[in-house]
């Protein structure tokens, strides 16, 4: 399945994928950022290998009013929640292959989220689940 655009994704289909699926990777990025437009062909292609995972892809200027208040850094910046578990939270180097290493290392055995404050303070600050059930 290709990644889901919240710039053109119907918000109803947007609830039913978001219960379908419970992990959810999600990639924050800006139209006008060089490094996100080659970026998302590679995360394009990396959804296609795994369709029982939902792929996002958060335009955050045109989104401003959903993830506004994250602390985006940098490009691209990734997050990866399982039903209501942020595993992962922040900026990964424009190659695919560390962020595939790190989706089929948590479906072996998934990262614990609370191992540390700032890995606590994702479960409510990045929840990305809850703030696009509540935003639609």
């Amino acid at each position: 399945m290709p990644s889901i655009d919240l710039n053109t994704v119907i918000p109803a289909d947007l609830q039913q994928l978001l219960a379908k699926h419970d992990t959810l990777i999600a990639c924050l990025c800006a139209d006008w950022c060089d490094v996100c437009k080659v970026y998302r062909p590679k995360f394009e292609l990396l959804a296609e290998q795994f369709p029982n995972l939902l792929f996002i892809w958060v335009d955050i200027e045109d989104q401003a009013s959903l993830v506004d208040d994250l602390d985006i850094d940098n490009f691209p910046t990734l997050l990866i929640q399982q039903r209501e578990t942020v595993s992962f939270y922040g900026v990964m180097r424009p190659d695919t292959m560390q962020l595939e290493r790190l989706i089929r290392a948590q479906s072996q055995a998934p990262s614990p989220a609370n191992d540390d404050a700032t890995q606590r303070s994702w479960q409510t600050l990045a929840n990305l689940r809850a703030r696009i059930v509540a935003h639609v």
